[in-house]
């Protein structure tokens, strides 16, 4: 059984009937006491139950009434129904408003107060729009409210990744907001057409969200509504994401806490439902929500059944990553972190914008090419002075600008004259890199002795030595010529065993050893994670080519 809420056919001869608006009869909540979850929840603590026909979410503490809900508040989406603007497609209808200066077509959808159409300005330019058109019987006053902060939220902010509210106009039965129209759908209908995304496209996508949310932390603006379905698509040859539907939004600051329930089941953090008391890191929590489902094909808490659903979300279980697909150690870390249950756990914002896998350094804009320029003057400098080590570390650097600053670019021109330039600075980095590879061979083998010696002098430590050992595969493996992933493990697995050691070992001639062979250790971390960045990037801008910003991944995840 798939989660959601029903729909009644299109060809209905009456008008839809909403949850949320308001009805002549008795509401279905009212109707039906029976609540399709038992309470699972130990006695005392604040439960919640679903509507079983709209998944709408109901208090169910005893003896206490349902608190007032807003529009979409706690319900499941339909997620194959669904269309752009964050509203569901395939319900009963009506014909279009009119609205003057506008010419309204095809219904992108509708949700529960409101249905979004596309729309022409009737200028010279026919500028196209989407127009959500609230029907102003359909209100009540938690959707008023909601309604209103939408278009207090919107009409101040303008960002590339967040959906531009153009204008607002009302007449005596609808208030129509104007928006900007994103031809690509949601990112759900995205994620489901291919199944999986692969981690670099996820990864894109990924830096664009946090730039929209790291714009509305810096205004204290949470949007507590944070799921595929309300992140659209500009387009499909070259998407870019625009966080939609502010209807939940909220101000607040780092300390404000709130206890209305608001969201979606499946997105929402653990502390929304369990204590009602949460503060703006539940929209992490939507975030490592999102990358898991971009990421695995399914949220975490995807179930057959709401019973299974509310047992997922209360459960003190941690959140298991699934081994396949293999993903890499900052994708994987930045889901474990963002997916911990108790929010004092979670990192915080700031630790999420300067994590590594979102790499905001380095996110796609108008000063990368700048400062891939800036990096290959300091390069070419370094190398006509014959210091090859810090010349390939320079390029390496600079690639890392130059692929962001190729995506960014869209003048077919420019942007070839930048490739060219970078596969002229690729050549040169693939010499120097071989030049340092023969010198640095020559540095391990200079180290053995003194690492042979502090191995004998461990033998009384099984810990310690056996860190040793595991150093010892890596110099040996990076000696053949493998400067890989596998290689960097090892190196970061023997220096977490010997940093610990290090700290217990007491003054002396193996402390000594010890500490000089921890330095050496970092220096081979170092530039072997310098090396695999370089190679990313290198393939990364050779593949980038004049169809989009995914064309590095074609060949998996085809747009169509």
């Amino acid at each position: 059984m798939r989660i959601g809420g029903r729909s009644r056919s299109r060809f209905s001869s009456s008008p839809p009937r909403f949850a949320d608006a308001r009805p002549r009869r008795r509401s279905s909540h009212e109707r039906r006491p029976a609540s399709p979850l038992p309470r699972v929840a130990a006695r005392g603590r604040p439960k919640v139950r679903f509507c079983r026909r709209c998944s709408a979410s109901r208090a169910a503490v005893p003896g206490s009434p349902a608190p007032p809900r807003g529009p979409r508040e706690g319900r499941v989406p339909l997620a194959s129904l669904r269309g752009p603007h964050g509203v569901v497609a395939g319900m009963a209808g009506w014909a279009p408003p009119q609205l003057e200066d506008f010419i309204l077509t095809e219904r992108l959808g509708s949700g529960t107060y409101a249905t979004v159409f596309k729309a022409y300005r009737k200028k010279d330019v026919r500028e196209v729009v989407a127009i959500k058109c609230v029907s102003k019987k359909s209100l009540n006053k938690a959707s008023v409210e909601n309604l209103l902060t939408e278009i207090e939220i919107l009409k101040t902010i303008r960002h590339p990744h967040i959906v531009e509210l153009k204008d607002f106009q009302w007449n005596k039965d609808y208030i129509y907001l104007i928006m900007e129209f994103c031809a690509g759908g949601d990112l759900s209908r995205f994620i489901h057409a291919r199944r999986i995304l692969p981690e670099k496209v996820a990864r894109i996508f990924l830096q664009q969200l946090a730039c929209a949310l790291k714009f509305l932390h810096d205004k204290n603006i949470s949007h507590l509504d944070l799921k595929p379905q309300n992140i659209l698509l500009s387009s499909l040859d070259k998407p870019h994401l625009k966080l939609a539907d502010f209807g939940f939004a909220q101000h607040m600051s780092p300390r404000d806490e709130k206890h209305v329930l608001r969201g979606s089941p499946l997105y929402m953090a653990p502390e929304m439902v369990c204590s009602r008391q949460y503060d703006a890191r539940v929209d992490l929590w939507s975030v490592g929500v999102i990358l898991y489902e971009a990421v695995f094909g399914r949220p975490p808490f995807a179930s057959k059944s709401f019973t299974e659903l509310e047992e997922k979300i209360r459960s003190n279980q941690p959140i298991e990553l699934p081994s396949r697909p293999r993903l890499s150690l900052e994708c994987r870390d930045l889901l474990q972190r963002l997916l911990k249950r108790d929010p004092q756990q979670r990192l915080s914002f700031q630790e999420f914008f300067a994590h590594p896998f979102v790499d905001m350094e380095h996110m796609p804009g108008l000063e990368s090419l700048g400062k891939a320029s800036s990096l290959v003057t300091e390069a070419i400098k370094k190398d006509q002075e014959g210091d090859a080590a810090a010349a390939l570390s320079l390029y390496s650097r600079a690639l890392e600008y130059f692929v962001p600053a190729l995506r960014y670019e869209v003048d077919v021109r420019r942007k070839e004259a930048i490739r060219s330039k970078v596969s002229e600075y690729i050549s040169r980095a693939e010499q120097l890199k071989a030049l340092v590879a023969s010198n640095n061979k020559a540095l391990l083998q200079q180290g053995c002795p003194a690492r042979d010696i502090l191995k004998e002098m461990s033998r009384d430590k099984p810990r310690l030595y056996a860190a040793l050992e595991v150093a010892s595969a890596a110099v040996a493996k990076e000696e053949e010529g493998k400067d890989d992933s596998e290689t960097l493990d090892l190196y970061q697995q023997s220096l977490g065993e010997l940093l610990l050691m290090l700290a217990a070992e007491p003054a002396g001639r193996r402390r000594e050893l010890l500490h000089a062979e921890i330095q050496t250790l970092m220096g081979r971390a170092e530039y072997l994670k310098e090396q695999i960045k370089m190679k990313e990037s290198q393939w990364e801008a050779e593949a980038i080519g004049k169809e989009g910003m995914l064309d590095s991944v074609r060949s998996s995840c085809t747009l169509q």
